[in-house]
């Protein structure tokens, strides 16, 4: 039988013959955990190798991203159905094995990472979710949702800020189902830490109110004894730091940067298999390391043990179970589309005249009593946000609810979110002003890119918010948004095309949404039945011209009903002009050419007005069209003056449509 140390050095050899052979990649970080990742697949870990989703597994997750060979092999050796034809084709194209691990590309790999800090967010959103599940679904003698998150990361997750955001956080609400794996090895990739990153990690995380070890990240049974304290230490999240050599069995590159982010090269790949007593051939496993490391039948007995206790609990509560299934299945209630489409109608007949924030809050009331996974927060500004309403309850980790106050932590708040996602059983949103998008956009670009469903509602969206000032009022974060592979951006111009976002959003289940939001009232506007649909297309004609348009008014948010008015003033000059309202160009983008062109008739000039950068619309006005918009940053003052200020009005759509023809 395989010793702990030859189950371990599997890791090693398949780690570095893969970056070998790629010629590409970072072999230090997972021959240096090898011994920890051991321990805690081989000794802890819950999972099922032939159902990676199973709803109970424990989750793993690799913060420390380029070091993904370490969980490759851990998926490979243990059962997951990831051929070591996978393995050998590492960071080649379509191969499941991608630089950095990638959600849906293999099975058992629980989130993408890469973008270093991010993972152990992801972790702690895990963490978050599956104690909001516990509280929700655990009845006495039924603990249905039982699991822990294990996170992996090295020193430069810790550096990033945003680990600080999502830690500092799990600490206060005592996620005792955290438990974190410290690579304390000393190294980057631009070599020795010392002259950059000297915080003591130690009292950072016991500060943070965690359970903090150190252990010798080499010796399994010191790492076998601090995850088994770890795992008893229920009120606290636990970090496991651990010393290790990075590139562990290299004779000439371990403890330096020089293993860190390139092979080591065929001569020290030979030298490192001696050092290591490893004699198979890269990429071969000899059978007894196979036998020591196969997860497949003991995962299936714990599923087993477990689908046990699941089917007692149906048969105690089984509107719970049932419940508990459609929602780690993802399904929306059954009685969603009646509800939704009585929420919409109802919200029309009303036609109240209020700023998109506040009917974005009457969309939350309504949807909450509907979505018992809806789970609403805000970084600190819910009064602003209008994200909380009279059935949500606060939840700080301590009593159950389904609202979180996340603090000023914009990044961390959406990153956390897209953990709770993945995680299962919860359809989280937050709030923050649309200027802070720019702290949170790389955990949008990550939701984008893993096409999951988050949902951020960003307020005070143009100069319209006013008084605060140009530090507050977004110019350019409303296109940047859009750019965003995946994303699906909304900006709606009245109070019924908020109820339609917030329904498209939540209906959406490959990626996220953004409802961008005003500040300032907005005008009510009754619309026919049939606009319902077309909104969900992205654009619509909101007003048709009287006869053939001369042109084309395309508007967004509270410009919408400014270009209906300068509709008006046109028609009284004789100009015939057609009012679009596109409240999500990203939408409007998927539809079909057909469609597309009965709303933007081809051949017909066309202006845009929005109170952005006018560089976005291009692709719909042309060189030839023209923009009211503004690429300048604002001012501060009330938000009325600064919009006549910068052009927002009906005598300067006017002047800009004529110059146009």
């Amino acid at each position: 039988m395989a010793t702990r140390r030859h189950l371990a050095n599997a890791i090693r050899a398949l780690s570095m013959d893969a970056v070998q052979k790629a010629s590409s990649g970072h072999p230090g970080a997972p021959m240096g955990m090898a011994d920890i990742a051991e321990v805690l697949w081989n000794d802890h870990m819950q999972h099922n190798p032939t159902n990676p989703q199973w709803a109970d597994r424990d989750r793993f997750v690799l913060s420390n991203g380029h070091g993904s060979m370490l969980i490759y092999s851990l998926l490979h050796l243990s059962g997951y159905d990831l051929p070591m034809s996978s393995l050998s084709s590492f960071r080649q194209l379509h191969s499941q094995c991608a630089g950095h691990p990638e959600y849906g590309y293999a099975p058992g790999i629980e989130t993408t990472t890469g973008p270093l800090g991010q993972g152990i967010t992801n972790g702690v959103g895990f963490a978050m979710a599956e104690k909001l599940m516990a509280d929700q679904f655990n009845k006495p003698g039924h603990d249905i949702v039982n699991h822990n998150t294990y996170v992996f990361l090295g020193d430069g997750c810790l550096m990033e800020g945003v680990s600080h955001e999502a830690c500092a956080l799990a600490g206060t609400w005592g996620l005792g189902n955290l438990i974190a794996f410290w690579d304390d090895n000393n190294i980057s990739i631009d070599g020795h830490i010392d002259g950059w990153y000297t915080d003591d990690t130690v009292k950072r995380f016991e500060a943070y109110g965690w359970h903090v070890q150190s252990v010798d990240g080499h010796d399994p049974d010191a790492i076998n004894a601090a995850i088994t304290a770890a795992k008893a230490v229920k009120d606290k999240p636990s970090m496991i730091c651990c010393k290790t050599v990075i590139g562990f069995g290299s004779p000439n590159k371990s403890g330096s940067h020089d293993c860190h982010g390139a092979a080591l090269g065929e001569e020290e790949v030979a030298l490192t298999r001696k050092e290591l007593n490893w004699d198979s051939a890269p990429f071969e496993i000899p059978a007894d390391v196979y036998e020591g490391w196969d997860a497949k039948a003991s995962g299936a007995e714990k599923e087993a043990a477990w689908n046990a206790k699941f089917e007692a609990y149906t048969a105690e509560y089984p509107e719970l179970a049932a419940e508990f299934t459609r929602r780690m299945a993802g399904d929306l209630p059954a009685n969603w589309k009646e509800a939704t489409d009585a929420m919409i109608a109802e919200t029309n007949e009303a036609a109240a005249s209020l700023a998109s924030r506040q009917a974005s809050q009457k969309a939350i009331t309504a949807l909450a009593p509907i979505l018992p996974e809806f789970l609403g927060g805000s970084a600190d500004l819910t009064g602003s946000n209008l994200t909380s309403c009279p059935s949500f309850k606060h939840v700080s980790g301590k009593e159950p609810g389904n609202y979180i106050s996340y603090g000023v932590r914009e990044f961390g708040m959406f990153a956390i979110m897209n953990g709770m996602t993945l995680h299962g059983g919860l359809i989280p949103f937050g709030g923050t002003f649309h200027m802070f998008s720019d702290y949170a956009k790389s955990a949008f670009r990550m939701a984008a890119l893993m096409g999951i469903r988050t949902i951020a509602v960003l307020t005070h969206d143009s100069i319209g918010q006013g008084e605060d000032g140009p530090t507050h009022q977004p110019i350019e974060n409303t296109a940047a948004m859009r750019y965003i592979p995946n994303m699906d951006v909304w900006r709606p111009a009245d109070s019924v095309e908020v109820a339609v976002a917030w329904t498209c959003a939540v209906e959406r289940k490959d990626g996220p949404s953004a409802l961008v939001l005003s500040r300032q009232g907005i005008p009510g506007r009754k619309h026919d039945a049939a606009d319902f649909d077309a909104m969900r297309k992205g654009a619509y004609v909101l007003v048709e011209a009287k006869g053939d348009a001369d042109v084309i008014l395309i508007a967004t948010g509270s410009e919408v009903d400014l270009a209906a008015k300068a509709q008006e003033a046109l028609a009284a000059d004789g100009i015939n002009a057609r009012v679009v309202s596109m409240p999500s160009t990203n939408v409007f983008d998927r539809q079909d050419q057909a469609y597309k062109d009965s709303v933007l008739t081809p051949g017909v000039k066309r202006v845009s007005v929005e109170a952005g950068v006018t560089d976005f619309w291009r692709k719909y006005v042309g060189l030839e069209g023209g923009t009211v918009g503004i690429d300048t940053f604002g001012e501060s003052a009330p938000g009325g003056v600064l919009m006549e200020h910068f052009g927002f009005t009906v005598e300067n759509v006017v002047k800009t449509v004529k110059e146009v023809l």
